[in-house]
């Protein structure tokens, strides 16, 4: 399955190369909405509240208003995991809020799945080079994506797993590093970071991984119909 990404920044849809230098930025909500209403999954990230910068919450319960978004960015508790299923979030997603003194936080993910359930939140874990990143991908831990996930797997139905490594860069996703997290646990695996084919949708169809697209479909590079 494609899901296509909508990142906000500062009020605006914007992609980001590796999530640092600025690659595009947009105000067309209203077009951007209309080309992916045909979506069953649409992912949502309020890149502002994750790396504590503000946030865009009236923009995101605006666009959960509109698509079935699984919504991420500065969600790190069961409140604002609440809060966020409450503006109109399918599935919420945590990421660097899953991971405390450099290990998976176990108490707070039995506090989701217990809380709002395991089908309501997706466990991200962020890698570069073969090891978890926080913090808005400046934090590396000593820890690879494989144990996070085997860790986390008896609490969250599903797993994000961004390639930082080839993030935003369009020449292809990693295939052996996204075959690694996907023998590490039996839930569903979307596969996030340098998709740019529908080529490359298939072949991670095929293993059982969806794939998220950000800049590969905002450049025209990545055509679906």
């Amino acid at each position: 399955m494609l899901i296509p990404s909508i990142d906000l920044q500062r009020g605006r849809i914007v992609q980001l190369v590796q999530g640092e230098r600025l690659a595009l930025a947009t105000d067309d909500f209203a077009g951007w909405i209309e080309r992916f209403r045909a979506f069953s999954q649409v992912q949502l990230i309020d890149l502002d509240a994750a790396k504590s910068a503000g946030d865009n919450r009236a923009l995101v319960a605006s666009i959960c208003a509109e698509l079935p978004c699984r919504v991420g960015g500065g969600i790190r508790d069961v409140a604002r995991a609440r809060g966020a299923l409450a503006s109109g979030a399918r599935k919420v997603i945590i990421g660097s809020a899953m991971f405390r003194n450099g290990e998976p936080d176990l108490e707070l993910a039995a506090s989701l799945a217990r809380e709002i359930g395991e089908e309501r939140w997706i466990a991200a874990v962020d890698a570069r080079g073969g090891r978890v990143v926080v913090d808005g991908w400046r934090t590396q831990l000593d820890i690879s994506p494989q144990d996070a996930m085997r860790a986390l797997e008896p609490y969250a139905a599903e797993f994000l797993f961004t390639n930082v490594d080839v993030e935003g860069l369009m020449r292809g996703v990693d295939r052996a590093a996204i075959e690694r997290v996907r023998a590490a646990t039996t839930r569903r695996v979307t596969a996030a970071g340098g998709v740019t084919t529908l080529q490359e949708v298939d072949w991670l169809h095929g293993i059982g991984v969806d794939a998220v697209a950000g800049m590969a479909i905002y450049t025209g590079k990545l055509r679906y119909s």
